[in-house]
């Protein structure tokens, strides 16, 4: 047996095809460029689809795929004609043109009420009711024409089933989906003026929806999900972390935590029809990328693990904030700006790089205590689970058992764990990790005692990454 699984980012997609034993047999990473224009970003949704033809027609060569199963980001827009046929280029989540139109519906239903109904704690230009609402204010002669609105994978689907369908995981961020009760929040369908019909039919996760070339179609999850089931992260106490360019923490909840109005994490429907948190920071492995292009550019990223390692934790004092694009959670400046403070002549290149290390482990920390969830688990991915040294200074750090994964295309393993229980192949998600997701490294806490350097992280913090401070000031 064959699973296709898919993952369609924000500017790659990457397919990988394994057998019901997790053994991966093919995979493909294709790369494309957004057009980009001030506040717009767009793509032309055709090369969506031409690239997926290319992933399907490399992996299937040979073989017989006999379940498929699509990830993409949340919130690009694809409108259509009746027959589903775009009538513009599709509007990536990253496009803001509607800015206005965010701060209008802010005005109108307050953040604790949408939060209340979607789990979005903000209102901002990224969300579909937002970029619909501008399409009908500016594009009227477009509006008049659109029949049909897709998210990516939405169209996807339709495009290999010909069923107008979509999955509930994906709408949680459209800002018109009612998360409590799993259906269209016709509030804010009629403030924007949307037809129910306008929108897909809503699905389950892990739902067979149709058949392509003789391989059955399921729907999916959104890439974040999907990482997360690919992880094996399934149930309580078990989170991914994912230090890539950015820090994503992803925990699975049997319940919407009550509106905070000092909180910006966000609330998802989960592919087990329960719910999600995902925490995320805008730098993370991105500050080491930085440290390394700026001051050690002819130097391997294990080059740099070689100089931390011979480096006493605590950095002999040196503590470092990683907000170099500000900061969103726990706390939200955009304003903050990352700093090194406590170096003096004995301070080498070595306590530099480990001072990183830490600094990221220790706003991984504050996000776990901001979290609050009961964690005694972390799957690890991106970039920083290739380190050992960064792997362990987490775990000491956070005090909990770390593991890091065989498959690191835990998008692409998950998105087929799903087309296989959608199509029979598996019971359930469950069952389907413990036999698909392979374990390779076990990292757990040591002796080390890292008390004093999160104290200092902390208090350098709060002096530093204070609201009312001006970046540069």
């Amino acid at each position: 047996m064959y699973l296709l699984g898919v993952d369609i980012g924000t500017t790659s997609l990457k397919a990988a095809v394994y057998d019901e034993k997790g053994r991966e047999k093919g995979s493909i990473h294709l790369e494309y460029t957004l057009n980009s224009h001030g506040d717009f970003v767009e793509f032309d949704p055709e090369e969506y689809w031409k690239m997926f033809l290319k992933a399907y027609d490399t992996l299937s060569e040979g073989i017989q795929i006999d379940a498929l199963s699509v990830d993409t980001q949340c919130e690009t827009l694809i409108l259509a004609d009746e027959n589903g046929t775009p009538l513009c280029d599709a509007i990536v989540w990253l496009d803001n043109r509607a800015t206005a139109e965010a701060a209008e519906i802010e005005a109108a239903f307050g953040t604790e009420k949408v939060y209340t109904v979607t789990g979005q704690p903000e209102i901002t230009a990224t969300w579909p009711a937002c970029k619909l609402l501008w399409i009908k204010r500016n594009r009227p002669a477009l509006w008049e024409k659109v029949r049909k609105i897709f998210l990516l994978e939405d169209f996807i689907l339709f495009r290999l089933t010909g069923e107008f369908v979509t999955e509930r995981t994906l709408q949680s961020s459209s800002l018109y989906f009612d998360i409590r009760k799993g259906a269209w929040w016709s509030e804010m369908l009629d403030y924007v003026g949307l037809a129910p019909e306008m929108l897909p039919k809503l699905c389950g996760s892990a739902e067979n929806v149709g058949v392509y070339r003789g391989t059955a179609v399921v729907t999916g999850a959104i890439d974040q999900i999907a990482g997360a089931i690919g992880a094996g992260v399934t149930r309580k106490g078990c989170i991914s972390e994912m230090t890539g360019t950015t820090m994503v923490i992803f925990a699975g909840s049997d319940s919407i935590p009550p509106f905070n109005p000092n909180s910006k994490v966000p609330c998802h429907y989960n592919y087990d029809d329960q719910y999600c948190l995902m925490l995320w920071t805008p730098t993370a492995g991105m500050t080491l990328k930085w440290f390394k292009n700026a001051f050690c550019e002819s130097e391997s990223f294990r080059d740099l693990d070689v100089l931390a390692e011979k480096i006493a934790p605590g950095c002999d004092g040196l503590t470092m904030l990683p907000h170099l694009c500000g900061s969103m959670m726990p706390k939200y400046n955009p304003a903050a700006r990352g700093g090194f403070y406590g170096f003096s002549l004995e301070h080498t290149k070595g306590h530099f790089i480990r001072s990183v290390l830490e600094a990221v482990a220790c706003m991984l920390k504050e996000n776990l205590d901001y979290l609050g969830t009961y964690v005694d688990e972390i799957r690890c991915m991106g970039g920083g689970a290739a380190s050992p040294l960064w792997c362990q200074i987490k775990a000491d750090m956070t005090g909990k058992k770390l593991i890091t994964l065989k498959n690191k295309e835990t998008a692409c393993l998950g998105s087929a764990i799903l087309a296989g229980v959608g199509a029979g192949i598996f019971p359930d998600v469950c069952s389907a990790t413990e036999a698909l997701v392979e374990v390779d490294a076990c990292f757990l806490p040591q002796s080390t005692d890292y008390k004093e350097v999160y104290d200092r992280y902390i208090y350098l913090d709060r002096l530093l990454n204070a609201p009312d401070m001006e970046a540069g000031k």
